[in-house]
């Protein structure tokens, strides 16, 4: 589905990524986790366009899409939940959503559907949604462009226990549905309980990989990779 092959990834003559490979296969979800900074945004950026690798390839769906234009790649069916939540404060919700529709005959009750919460509220501002609102419309945005793969840059970031939980389970509903995941978080709790596979990323460089049912069962490897480094985990 979609495979990163020794990618290296700059900011002007900041060398962030540094060799990256990973794997997201059809139909699962893959965490990639990390303490901010170690370039886990960066990935996110490199794969969708925005920052082009300088060397290495981006693959999706068997074709080369290393340094394709942002929409281009969107239209072959890569979806992006940003970090920051990124909706429009001053457009509806209903408007926020239709900006997501790639095909006009698709039905926003996909969205609503899943977040029944959004559809109470089409008629709010971006800026009267609370944040687990404004993520949920960002989530829902992203699915209304039906992707194959979607990629969820810090979802829970400064939401409630509840709201994260309920990202999870929408998570996995998408993953029920085919669609794939490569979820880049810092709570490591909804990570290990969504994914199928996880990558640990320090210093723009994979240090570690491996099934998350043996993550979440070997407590020697979480307090290893995660316990010295105060990842989140609420």
């Amino acid at each position: 589905m979609l495979e990163l092959i020794d990618v290296h990834t700059y900011y002007g003559r900041s060398y962030i990524l540094q060799g990256v490979s990973l794997q997201v296969r059809d139909g699962i979800i893959v965490a990639l986790l990390g303490r901010n900074g170690m370039g886990k945004t960066t990935t996110v950026r490199s794969i969708i366009g925005f920052s082009p690798p300088k060397r290495g390839i981006v693959r999706f769906d068997d074709k080369d899409i290393t340094g394709l234009p942002a929409h281009v790649i969107s239209r072959m069916g890569v979806a992006l939940v940003p970090q920051g939540r990124r909706i429009f404060g001053s457009l509806s919700v209903e408007e926020n959503l239709r900006l997501g529709l790639h095909d006009k005959k698709t039905s926003l009750d996909v969205a609503y559907d899943y977040f029944p919460r959004l559809r109470d509220r089409r008629r709010h501002g971006g800026r009267q949604l609370s944040g687990g609102e404004q993520q949920m419309l960002a989530i829902a945005r992203a699915m209304l462009s039906n992707p194959r793969i979607v990629l969820m840059d810090e979802p829970s970031e400064g939401l409630a226990p509840i709201i994260v939980h309920a990202i999870g389970d929408i998570a996995l509903k998408l993953k029920n549905s085919g669609v794939s995941i490569l979820l880049v978080e810092q709570n490591i709790n909804l990570a290990l309980k969504v994914s199928d596979y996880i990558y640990i990323l320090d210093k723009g460089q994979i240090v570690y990989e491996c099934e998350s049912q043996r993550m979440a069962e070997d407590m020697e490897l979480q307090a290893h990779y995660f316990g010295l480094e105060k990842f989140s985990k609420e």
